[in-house]
């Protein structure tokens, strides 16, 4: 099954026991800023998480959510400055892979985050489509230097659900 939504509401691939997930957002900003906001750990607190990594293929990584009192450690699988970065993230008893890969293209360039390998019968491949989509729009302010609040991506969350179709039961 695939399954291709709007531009800001990604596109959903399912082939045989692993649903991915692929949102493409364009930044009037050089590759270096956006590259800044997915790798840097005080720009990823602004609107992702706290984070700890090691640079590098192989490297731990580590995410801390204090509003929601929520961890996880994965490790670094691609670590190519300025256009590729991506870990494990471990859910619903899988070593599921994000990755954030960047392309200049224009005056700006692109990112697109790739969440790939998750349960599609899972607990957590509904939600992480409507979390991705929240959070990735505070990557715009964390380019500039300024956080998301984490109410905000909660009401955001809350507000895009309804428009990602629920994928099982």
């Amino acid at each position: 099954m695939s399954m291709t939504l709007d531009a800001d509401l990604g596109r959903v691939t399912v082939g045989g026991d692993a649903l991915q997930v692929v949102f493409r957002r364009y930044f009037r900003k050089p590759v270096e800023k956006v590259w800044a906001a997915v790798t840097v750990p005080e720009r990823l607190a602004d609107w992702l998480a706290t984070v700890e990594f090691e640079p590098t293929v192989g490297g731990v990584i580590r995410f801390t959510w204090s509003d929601v009192d929520y961890s996880l450690e994965g490790k670094v699988v691609a670590y190519e400055p300025p256009t590729k970065f991506a870990w494990t993230w471990p859910l619903d008893g899988r070593d599921t892979v994000v990755s954030f890969d960047i392309e200049a293209d224009g005056d700006g360039c692109w990112l697109t985050l790739t969440h790939a390998g998750l349960d599609p019968r899972g607990k957590d491949g509904d939600g992480v489509r409507a979390g991705w989509h929240a959070h990735l729009d505070g990557v715009a302010d964390a380019i500039e230097g300024r956080a998301t609040a984490w109410a905000t991506v909660v009401a955001r969350e809350k507000a895009i659900s309804p428009s990602h179709p629920k994928l099982s039961d």
